[in-house]
């Protein structure tokens, strides 16, 4: 970019220009405040959705406000990163068979804060938030003017589908805000709830994530209820099926061009039986080596077992 260029442009495009240099797909400013999806939230908690996650009713006032997260922020620069919904499907969801993505956006977003700095010569505050924390990124997505809340609860953006991730960085620095996505394109289109194999959805946008085969074989710690062995299939970890029929996702999923998500050789070319097997033979130390920095350790090493079982269960 020239010098030129550059202090012709406001202050917002510099910034969103910068956070696709980086690599992001999907950039987007919003103000800072209450959120509009909070209570919804709340009593999605209360009525028990959320099983085991214990974490999740944490910090209930900062979630329904998105100031107090941190202190003095007004703005959200809010980006997507795409994970490739091209790839082919397989035994672990697309999102997991690579790094673990919160470490890779929150680098690039405490690139984008330090070039922020730099770019006004003086100290701002700022903290990322990929997925963690007491902040509802969904609801800034939106706002932010990235997509709409599809029926599978995912965010989707009408030219990349819904195969990215959302994080955010919280700045204390006014900022101009883009139009918040007003339109519900999803019509009358109910092919996610009709495609989930263990009807997880109590309704349109509301997930009942103990029925879900992601929470199953993710952040459930205890045995998989038989009732849904059959229904989890070949998925060892997570579940991309709500995704794959998706019309946006079948028109506008991108292929993988993050090298970071490509699938590590744990995983690669393996089918859902080979790696269920491989899983089990695993001990300690290779399972260490083998997810190294993967999201797939959430599970750790006996959940990714129990999985594996079910798995091998289901293949006879």
């Amino acid at each position: 970019m020239t010098l030129a260029i550059a202090e012709s442009m406001a202050l917002e495009d510099m910034v969103k220009a910068q956070a696709y240099g980086l690599g992001f797909d999907l950039v987007g400013i919003t103000t800072l405040g209450p959120m509009e999806t909070g209570g919804a939230f709340d009593a999605w908690i209360e009525k028990g959705y959320a099983g085991e996650m214990d974490y999740l009713p944490r910090g209930a006032a900062k979630r329904r406000d998105s100031r107090l997260v941190f202190g003095g922020a007004t703005s959200a620069i809010v980006v997507g990163l795409d994970y490739g919904g091209r790839e082919p499907g397989g035994p672990v969801a697309r999102y997991a068979r690579g790094d673990d993505y919160h470490d890779v956006m929150t680098e690039r977003l405490n690139e984008l804060h330090r070039w922020l700095q730099l770019e006004l010569g003086r100290p701002i505050a700022g903290k990322p938030h990929v997925d963690t924390g007491p902040i509802l990124e969904r609801d800034l997505a939106r706002r932010a003017g990235l997509g709409w809340f599809g029926k599978n609860t995912n965010l989707v953006n009408p030219r990349l589908g819904s195969f990215f991730f959302i994080g955010s960085l919280l700045v204390d620095l006014d900022l101009a805000a883009d139009s918040p996505f007003e339109a519900d394109r999803c019509g009358s289109c109910t092919r996610c709830l009709d495609a989930c194999p263990t009807e997880a959805f109590v309704e349109p946008r509301v997930l009942d994530a103990t029925r879900c085969i992601s929470y199953l074989t993710i952040e459930l710690k205890g045995d998989i209820p038989d009732a849904f062995h059959e229904a989890i299939g070949s998925n060892v970890y997570g579940c991309d099926i709500c995704q794959d029929v998706c019309p946006y996702n079948v028109k506008f999923a991108r292929e993988l061009r993050e090298p970071a998500f490509s699938a590590r050789d744990a995983i690669r070319d393996k089918d859902p039986e080979m790696l269920a097997r491989e899983l089990l033979d695993m001990d300690d130390e290779e399972f260490r080596t083998a997810f190294r920095r993967s999201p797939m350790k959430r599970a750790k090493r006996r959940g990714l077992a129990r999985n594996a079982a079910v798995v091998l269960g289901n293949s006879g």
